[in-house]
């Protein structure tokens, strides 16, 4: 009897316990799969993204003023730190500007970052963050126009080009000079030719150096404006074009300076079985004298070639075939040389300018688009290219003997030469003939009739419209 008493009493326990312990709190870490329902941890949130806005073509007078549009992908608002970096073109740090912003949520917000203070005129790179996140580096520029690339010839800059002129040949044609007409593009308004002809040698007891380029003539037995075609660097991509008859409107002469295009490799026509018989397999004239100046797999380094000799360096001997080839076409009956006119990109840009300022006869106009060879000092601290070049060519010289002699092929000096009028052009972005290049050629102009075209976002290549705008340019000076 006392053991089914035991069990009763302890059965009335069980319950009792079991009873009050359902009654009481749980702890939520002590069931399993709890955390889940009522303790979640916060959505983790994803990176804002910004985009750079082109205002103002990213030139301004003072102050920078760059928009950011910040994109929030969060379904929640959130506050992020947009900040901008700013460094001149030299690499010097100027300042960094910070700002808080709060983006709506799955929407975007506007950012306009400035400085505090004015900016020196000059270019600089601006480095944007969103956050820890990279948006965009780019270049802008703050009054342009007013940048300072102070001439720095030599007191005999003027005798050294009029003796450089003096090593020119006298053309007569037969003899320093040959056209060859290219029947298959020639056509009833014009007729299209190769032209050899002699220019300034290489060193003061070489011989001439032998130059191509194409001549078109118009057929109407009228004189004709004249225009000359300066090529860009030559890298030997590609065949060598040959010009079409062309409009009949402009006497035209596009030049191959010296050891480049027509003179290191035949034009397609030049290839034809009646030529191979007529002058055997094409060589050019002389074949060995710019092989020093390939490396393999290299482009070629006119820039290196005869550097820091004034009487050999390539650029003087291309000024110098610039010149030449104007004086050919002043020996033309059908040329009115009272209009003239030249054009070139990139290293056509920086024969253009040298043409019109070395040139016997006045230009009407020029249009240099991203010109190459300006200010030297300033450029060679901008890129690494064709610094790296001439300090690698400029032997026992001292930098400041370097300057000295590369300011004779300074297209900032070049400019003080122009009185006509100029079209140019700069892409802030451009990494080969940076922006401060141009405008010191640009700002050192003697003339009031100049334009230059920026293109905010462009690197070495050409503004839109660029090829409409020269042409229009050109026909509004037409006297």
């Amino acid at each position: 009897m006392k053991k089914k008493s035991f069990l009763f009493i302890t059965a009335i326990v069980f319950i009792a316990v079991t009873f009050i312990s359902c009654t009481q709190p749980v702890d939520p870490e002590q069931i399993p799969g709890q955390d889940d329902q009522e303790q979640q941890e916060p959505e983790k949130l994803e990176a804002l993204t910004g985009t750079v806005l082109v205002t103002d073509n990213w030139v301004w007078d003072s102050k920078p003023a760059i928009v950011i549009e910040v994109s929030n992908p969060n379904k929640v608002d959130v506050t992020e730190v947009v900040s901008v970096a700013i460094t001149t073109d030299l690499k010097k740090a100027v300042t960094t500007v910070e700002q808080s912003v709060e983006v709506p949520a799955s929407g975007t917000k506007k950012v306009t970052i400035s400085t505090e203070e004015d900016l020196e005129p000059g270019f600089y790179k601006a480095r944007c963050m969103v956050g820890k996140k990279a948006v965009r580096s780019f270049f802008f520029g703050i009054s342009p126009y007013e940048v300072v690339s102070e001439p720095d010839m030599q007191p005999d800059f003027d005798e050294y080009w009029t003796n450089a002129k003096a090593c020119l040949p006298e053309l007569v044609e037969g003899e320093t000079v040959t056209l060859t007409e290219v029947t298959t593009k020639s056509n009833d308004k014009s007729k299209v030719y190769l032209v050899k002809m002699q220019s300034a040698p290489n060193s003061p007891d070489g011989e001439p150096v032998i130059v191509r380029g194409f001549y078109v003539e118009p057929q109407d037995g009228e004189k004709h404006p004249v225009i000359m075609h300066f090529f860009g660097w030559d890298d030997r991509g590609g065949s060598v074009t040959v010009p079409s008859g062309g409009s009949g409107i402009y006497a035209e002469f596009y030049l191959s300076t010296r050891g480049q295009y027509n003179n290191n490799r035949p034009a397609a026509f030049e290839k034809t079985e009646e030529w191979i018989a007529e002058y055997g397999e094409w060589v050019p004239d002389d074949p060995c004298e710019y092989a020093s100046i390939m490396k393999p797999n290299d482009k070629y380094n006119w820039f290196g070639f005869n550097f820091g000799d004034k009487d050999g360096f390539y650029y003087r001997g291309a000024f110098l075939d610039c010149v030449q080839a104007v004086r050919f076409m002043a020996s033309r009956s059908t040329s009115d040389m009272n209009n003239l006119f030249a054009e070139g990109s990139s290293q056509g840009g920086a024969l253009s300018y040298a043409c019109a300022a070395l040139s016997d006869y006045p230009f009407t106009a020029i249009a240099c688009n991203v010109a190459f060879l300006g200010d030297y000092p300033d450029y060679f601290n901008i890129v690494s290219w064709p610094g790296d070049t001439a300090k690698a060519n400029k032997g026992s010289m001292t930098d400041e003997e370097m300057y000295a002699f590369l300011s004779y092929y300074d297209t900032k000096n070049l400019a003080t030469k122009i009185s006509c009028a100029v079209l140019a052009s700069s892409g802030l972005q451009d990494g080969t003939c940076p922006p401060h290049t141009n405008f010191a050629a640009f700002n050192n102009l003697n003339t009031e009739d100049k334009e230059m075209v920026i293109d905010p976002e462009m690197g070495h290549s050409y503004p839109a419209g660029w090829s409409t705008k020269q042409s229009n340019f050109f026909k509004e000076r037409i006297k």
